[in-house]
């Protein structure tokens, strides 16, 4: 069911977030959503690891508000508050857990999470499976769903998002344009806001300045394409760096290492 509310079209929670059931402690949902479309502020019992497989999304929790591309997911405990909206077209693979299961008990709030390659073929190949299935593999792959959710790490790098409609425009622009060099002052005019305007909502409602932003968002886009076995050179043009140098410093600056030590790191 989809609902039309602030001329965004919302959907209901899937149902199967609620189920309570030990004897399936993973469930699975995947869902295709259009940009500038989400899902309603709901909590339920099962903790939830949300991803999108392809494209970038914004989850609100009652703590934060962050813009989460296809490299990171996040972790939902159970019964915590959150709503999802997508800046771009997005294809998501849920696991649900039930809550007789402990995961990451060192999170009490909403968390965004570093997804391993192998957390991504987990999530995939569960996804996959038929929702009816009980077999005995599907139920071990489950429990390892479980203990490999466990060992992610909270994100070192994360894009805290806004809620001033001005900043959530200009944002959403950034996001859906990611191989365009943004220039504030050319933004302005999309804002309705003056560039000072816009770097004083960039510092107070994400903590970063415009250039800081842009750069991490530049960076885990960056993160992306090199998983998927992209050289430096083709990453760097490709999320708007002008030299294959200026990335390879920039990469360095924010993680400590090179883009060739993260790709022997895979």
């Amino acid at each position: 069911m989809t609902i039309n509310s602030d001329n965004a079209t919302m959907s209901l929670p899937s149902d199967i977030a609620f189920i309570l059931d030990p004897a399936r402690p993973v469930l699975t949902h995947a869902r295709s959503m259009q940009a500038e479309t989400g899902v309603l502020p709901h909590a339920h019992p099962r903790g939830q690891l949300l991803w999108a497989k392809q494209g970038v999304l914004r989850v609100t929790s009652e703590q934060a508000v962050w813009v989460v591309p296809s490299t990171h997911g996040v972790w939902i405990p159970g019964n915590c508050n959150h709503q999802v909206s997508c800046e771009t077209l997005v294809e998501t693979r849920n696991l649900y857990i039930d809550p007789t299961y402990p995961v990451r008990d060192q999170d009490t709030q909403v968390v965004m999470v570093a997804m391993t390659a192998l957390m991504r073929e987990i999530v995939l190949r569960l996804n996959d499976s038929p929702k009816c299935s009980g077999d005995a593999s599907t139920a071990r792959l489950g429990l390892v769903a479980i203990d490999e959710l466990n060992s992610l790490s909270a994100a070192d790098l994360s894009l805290p998002a806004g809620t001033d409609p001005r900043l959530r425009r200009i944002i959403s622009h950034m996001v859906s344009h990611p191989d365009t060099r943004h220039i504030l002052g050319e933004l302005a005019s999309l804002a309705g806001a003056s560039v000072r305007t816009l770097e004083r909502l960039f510092k107070s409602e994400t903590g970063l300045t415009f250039r800081q932003w842009r750069t991490r968002f530049k960076l885990m886009n960056a993160l992306e394409a090199l998983d998927r076995g992209e050289s430096s050179t083709a990453v760097a043009y490709t999320v708007g760096y002008k030299s294959t140098s200026s990335f390879v410093a920039a990469f360095k600056a924010e993680f400590g290492y090179t883009p060739q030590v993260h790709a022997r790191r895979l």
